[in-house]
């Protein structure tokens, strides 16, 4: 079971720390589904003042990275493909939700689908899909050793 107590901003720090430096927290964490979210501030904005999409390519492939290292048994993944449908801009200010779930788990690769919308600020749930990507990882990769313990942080905060 997940580490409840834990701030949301702590654990992605430990999780991923570019996500963190962004202001992302990361809140759901298993190897079937990984959510967060994030307030769009002006560091993580383009000139006009909308959501950076490296920004939001940085969040599918974070999400994806963590969920394909769990789902493979915590053996090392590497991303090979990243593709990402940007249909509406969120601005600065707005909250953006993302969630990432497998669409396949194979023997060398998984694909991953993670969705990000902005937030309805009358139900705090999904409004506006903002986003889409698909992100295809090599998986069951061997791990150095000195990068033994890159799962150990996953697996404190796993809901398996």
């Amino acid at each position: 079971m997940g580490d409840a107590t834990a701030p949301a901003g702590s654990k992605t720090a430990e999780l991923d720390a570019p996500l963190s430096a962004l202001g992302f927290e990361i809140e759901e964490v298993s190897p079937s589904r990984l959510t967060g979210r994030l307030v769009v501030t002006d560091t993580c904005c383009q000139p006009f003042k909308v959501l950076h999409g490296g920004v939001s390519a940085l969040i599918a492939e974070g999400l994806a990275s963590m969920g394909a290292h769990m789902a493979s048994g915590y053996r090392r993944v590497a991303g090979m493909q990243l593709s990402i449908n940007h249909f509406r801009s969120a601005a600065a200010g707005d909250t953006v939700l993302a969630r990432a779930v497998p669409i396949h788990i194979g023997r060398s690769t998984q694909v991953w689908e993670v969705k990000l919308w902005k937030m309805d600020a009358s139900t705090q749930g999904e409004g506006p899909q903002i986003a889409e990507a698909r992100v295809t990882l090599l998986c069951n990769l061997p791990v150095p050793d000195e990068m033994k313990s890159a799962g150990e942080s996953l697996r404190k905060y796993s809901k398996l």
